[in-house]
């Protein structure tokens, strides 16, 4: 037993010589000590790398994002830039008719951004003699129709009829009712348009339209003949110079606040459009003068429906309590993000502290004794100071965009 450990003893002993004998020639190669020193630098610094990086550094400009949808409300953290992107990350699934506000395009761009999900609800479309079973969470009657696809025009009328007998009508939900205007074509003092209308004779569809007619001017057919698709209606006036000038009737717009949206976004509830008018105008006989005599509208202007975010909470609610603007949240916002990414007890090298990194810190006392932890105590210092350095808040967004500090 004795002499086998012997035995095993000198064999490694003699390995170890060997191992020795290399090493000491291959250190004596002429590459060997700047190998040895990069494979040495290259471990150090995967250690310290692994060491001291910050794995959770994409976070720092992840913004606190509030979804709600299927009666759940989520508060997350993204770095998302878009609602569509967060909505896909969530894995969120969007069916037929479900409505995302604000849009699915809009950026994340403060924290407590509010998305709501809103989920389409069973409805019946009838034009006509044509009946559409479809789904839609939209909230009025025409951003209903025009969300399955229906084409509208201005002058047809959209409205909803709750159904009383589903097994009659053949719904559970709202009905959608349109009523189509008739198109007929007009020729208007010399320039022809196409007029919807829902007028059942060529009388009425003057008056609908405000059409004053003279004692000099004709109208074919007769006033009292029945409307019809397509018909060609005429209307002048002889022995005199007409001018006709066609108009664009601004689209309206409606504007409505909803708390359930952070302050600063918004989204389309109803498309709107603008209209068209035709203004006929008599030339003077020198030729020079003129006066109108009829401005009628060919086309309705269609109100766009806004929903604007009326949500104070986060960044934007803290600029509001501190007395910044609604017209310079993004100016103040941008150069907040710039120098302090929104952290109200961020410094830097030199000593600057806070959402607008004051110089010294202490200088925001004059706001407020909880100058140090209060964002909205920061904010009320940095109104002030970009109104007495710059004269405004877009004056000190244009500085810090030309010298990158302000």
């Amino acid at each position: 037993m004795q002499s086998k450990f012997l035995k095993f003893k000198r064999r490694a002993a003699v390995k170890n010589r060997r191992r020795i004998r290399k090493l000491k020639y291959v250190s004596r190669h002429p590459f060997a000590v700047p190998v040895f020193t990069f494979v040495a630098l290259i471990t150090i610094s995967a250690g310290l790398y692994l060491t001291l990086v910050d794995r959770d550094a994409p976070y720092r400009d992840a913004r606190v994002v509030i979804v709600s949808h299927d009666d759940v409300e989520q508060t997350v953290p993204s770095i998302e830039p878009t609602v569509g992107g967060l909505i896909k990350k969530l894995n969120i699934t969007l069916g037929e008719g479900d409505v995302v506000e604000p849009a699915l395009d809009t950026k994340i761009n403060q924290d407590d951004f509010r998305i709501n999900v809103y989920r389409a609800l069973p409805v019946k479309i009838v034009d006509g003699n044509t009946k559409t079973f479809t789904f839609s969470a939209a909230t009025t009657p025409r951003a209903i129709a025009r969300q399955t696809g229906t084409e509208l025009y201005a002058e047809d009328r959209v409205v909803t009829d709750p159904v009383t007998n589903f097994l009659k009508d053949g719904a559970i939900g709202e009905q959608v009712i349109i009523d189509r205007a008739i198109p007929v074509n007009v020729n208007l003092y010399g320039t022809p348009e196409v007029i919807r209308t829902h007028a059942t004779t060529v009388g009425e569809l003057a008056k609908e339209k405000g059409i004053n007619l003279g004692s000099s001017d004709q109208v074919l057919p007769t006033p009292e003949t029945p409307i019809t698709p397509n018909q060609q209606i005429f209307i002048a006036r002889d022995g005199v110079k007409l001018q006709s000038v066609t108009e664009t009737i601004p689209m309206p717009v409606q504007i409505i606040t909803d708390p359930n949206l952070a302050y600063g976004t918004n989204a389309v509830r109803q498309q709107g459009s603008a209209g068209q008018r035709v203004v006929t105008y008599q030339i003077g006989e020198d030729g020079k003068g003129k006066s109108i005599i009829q401005a009628v509208v060919t086309q309705e202007a269609v109100t766009q429906i806004v929903v604007r975010g009326a949500s104070l909470t986060g960044s934007k609610g803290d600029m509001a309590r501190a007395g910044i603007a609604p017209g310079d949240f993004d100016y103040a916002d941008f150069i907040v993000q710039k120098e302090s990414r929104w952290n109200p007890t961020a410094r830097n090298a030199s000593g600057a502290y806070g959402l607008c990194q004051a110089l010294p810190g202490s200088k925001m006392a004059s706001a407020g004794s909880d100058w140090s932890t209060n964002p909205v105590t920061q904010l009320k210092w940095c109104n002030g100071y970009a109104k007495s350095r710059y004269g405004s808040w877009s004056a000190a967004y244009s500085y810090w965009n030309a010298h990158h500090y302000w």
